[in-house]
């Protein structure tokens, strides 16, 4: 059958596109946090139980059209809806669907008089649609709750005063004020004298960039000393970000969706039962003797009752939202059950690396003092980076040490190379090679081969050792890619924007055989389009950046980095890591084989009760009640091995 959007506004609670039937119907309902979407089922099933009781006891005023017109009024609220989207179903060319199926199986009911079973099979349908939209709701609502806590706004000086508007309303030209720690939000050129700026999220660059006056700066870069101003030069349409996102829509154009089996099946499986149904209510006319039509139609809607898809397979999402709801707990967000299944299927992981495997900070990765005690050396070193704002510099002062710190005078900034200045009436210098050089000063080979960013020192012009400052690797980095080789998942490959030299190194660290870096994020791309040319690669990526958004986007399954990962990347992702932890992702796609296993079971359970009780049905040894209550235990049974995955643990 044909996909098809439903609207069942006084039914049913919105469920997310991922949440489909297996006949291939996807629902988009109202609001379950609502109450009010439970008004229409909790008013049939008390009329119902009225109507019950009143035939029960027998009460004289309750019959005929009385006794008809109280079934009616308590078919309505749960049936018309379905009966509606049926009828709109049939208009456009589709017609066996899962409406079609429940609306002829009750109207017949009520047809030949079965008023109590019509309305009871309707209420079950509702009951368990209910049941199931609410459960992808919360994990909607998680979802939509973690993007919501993110900022998103522009300081814009307007009228003598700092404002803060969306920056979709932001003009050319506009001055904008950008605090410490805050993105900038749209494309311009730096007014303050200068700043520093974490631009990881677009480049993958874990090295703050440090930028001049009148210097470009860019969307989504974050501000890491002081407030700074900058005058705009986009719009946002045009901004660094919303090119990048315009990449993401492409590569989601050729994102294809997993199709469960049930779905497929249900094309084939549904109009047959139609058919046999039609069979089981004609055909024994010209095999019995005694022919009654009412028996033999009744019979062939119960047929159609337990044949329906969706209560046939009522288990399947179930399984997948007792999957999703233990990812949750462990930190995981899935944003939709379809993308359980998928991760099963990944047998490559590209991953991005600052931010990912590694914290996005600087360290102090290592300290050599030629001819000086280690802390004097660092005395000398801090004294002089206290004049800078510089991240690196940041992270050298982080260096603990007992004693009185030194202080520097005379401290000059020479452009593009470093500090000078004299401390205890030393003359000392700080910087990279350009500056050693300048004075004459010859430093050991060995820093040669260091790619990591590299602080030299000399004192009163003697080379007096260096600082190297990394990236530091997250605890659990080298312990995921051991854990991803446990569970079968041996092509693994970095892609970084930072470096080559220092992607290198890091994936010679977490023994990554294959690397790149000094990619854009088209470069991403590109590699990850190569990688699905062969169509035996299930990839998935796992990234944080605004860069990383369009791999995520064209990889078969998406990992966003939640916790410090960009908005675009999140919104992107089709699974979302809470805790910023790597090893997680091993974790996903263990919950992920488990759920998949649990709603095999639940498949098969489904099956064989469908096919016994359907014998009965189609042989007269079975009611309507009787094929209603066959289904609920079955989602009973299913319901009781979902929740198994609530408890399942981990390692």
């Amino acid at each position: 059958m044909k996909k098809k959007n439903v609207n069942l506004r006084d039914l049913k609670p919105q469920s997310e596109e991922e949440h489909t039937h297996d006949d291939g119907h996807s629902h988009d309902h109202g609001d379950s946090s609502s109450f009010r979407t439970y008004i229409p089922a909790i008013i049939s099933f008390i009329m119902l139980i009225i109507g019950i009781g009143l035939d029960y006891f027998d009460v004289p005023f309750f019959k005929e059209w009385i006794r008809i017109a109280w079934y009616s009024i308590a078919y309505l609220p749960v049936g018309f809806p379905v009966v509606k989207e049926g009828w709109e179903s049939i208009k456009k060319g589709d017609v066996f669907t899962e409406f079609f199926l429940m609306s002829i199986a009750t109207i017949g009911a009520f047809i030949i008089d079965e008023y109590p079973e019509g309305v009871a099979v309707m209420l079950f349908y509702a009951v368990g649609e209910l049941f199931q939209n609410a459960a992808v709701n919360r994990a909607k609502g998680n979802i939509k709750a973690l993007l919501d806590v993110r900022p998103n706004e522009a300081l814009v000086y307007r009228n003598n005063d700092y404002v803060s508007v969306s920056p979709e309303t932001v003009e050319i030209g506009e001055k904008v004020q950008v605090r410490v720690g805050e993105k900038i939000p749209l494309d311009g050129i730096l007014l303050s004298d200068k700043g520093s700026f974490n631009t990881a999220a677009l480049t993958g660059e874990s090295k703050p960039d440090t930028i001049a006056k009148g210097e470009k700066v860019f969307a989504g870069s974050i501000n890491m000393d002081g407030v700074i101003e900058i005058e705009t030069t986009k719009e946002f349409k045009d901004s660094s970000i919303a090119r990048i996102l315009d990449m993401v829509q492409n590569a989601t154009a050729r994102k294809s969706k997993t199709e469960l089996f049930i779905r497929q099946f249900a094309r084939i499986y549904t109009p047959i039962v139609v058919f046999l149904a039609i069979g089981v209510t004609f055909l024994p006319y010209f095999f019995v003797d005694y022919y009654v039509f009412r028996d033999w139609l009744y019979r062939a809607l119960i047929f159609l009752v337990i044949s329906c898809p969706c209560a046939l397979v009522i288990s399947i999402p179930l399984g997948y939202f007792g999957g999703l709801g233990a990812a949750s707990k462990n930190g995981i967000l899935f944003k939709g059950a379809s993308f359980l299944d998928a991760i099963t299927k990944i047998n490559t992981l590209v991953m991005d690396k600052t931010g990912t495997v590694t914290k996005g900070v600087f360290k102090i990765k290592e300290i050599k003092a030629i001819g000086w005690d280690e802390k004097e050396f660092m005395k000398y070193l801090m004294s002089m980076e206290e004049q800078s704002t510089h991240p690196i510099a940041k992270a050298i002062l982080e260096y603990k040490d007992e004693g009185a710190d030194y202080e520097a005078s005379e401290v000059t900034e020479i452009a593009g190379k470093g500090l000078k200045g004299i401390v205890n009436g030393k003359t000392v210098l700080v910087g990279n090679k350009a500056l050693m050089s300048a004075n004459n000063i010859k430093v050991l080979e060995e820093t040669e081969t260091i790619v990591e960013s590299i602080v030299l020192v000399s004192i009163d012009n003697e080379f007096a050792g260096y600082v190297v400052i990394a990236d530091e690797l997250k605890e659990d980095a080298k312990e995921t890619i051991t854990a991803l080789h446990k569970v079968g998942i041996n092509n693994i490959m970095m892609l970084s924007g930072d470096k080559d030299s220092i992607t290198q190194q890091v994936a010679r660290e977490l023994n990554i055989q294959k690397a790149k870096g000094g990619l854009l994020p088209e470069d991403k791309l590109n590699e990850v389009e190569l990688l699905k040319q062969n169509p035996e690669n299930k990839i998935a990526f796992i990234g944080d950046g605004i860069n990383d958004a369009p791999v995520l986007a064209a990889s078969d399954v998406g990992i966003a980095m939640g916790g410090l990962g960009s908005d675009v990347a999140i919104e992107t992702a089709d699974v979302i890591i809470q805790t910023d932890q790597p090893l997680k992702v091993v974790k996903a796609i263990k919950i992920s084989r488990s759920t998949r296993k649990i709603v095999w079971q639940n498949i098969i359970l489904a099956f064989g009760v469908k096919v016994i009780v359907l014998i009965l049905g189609a042989g007269g040894l079975a009611t309507m009640w009787e094929a209603v209550f066959a289904d609920v235990g079955v989602a009973l049974l299913a319901i009781l091995n979902a929740v198994r995955l609530q408890r399942m643990r981990w390692s």
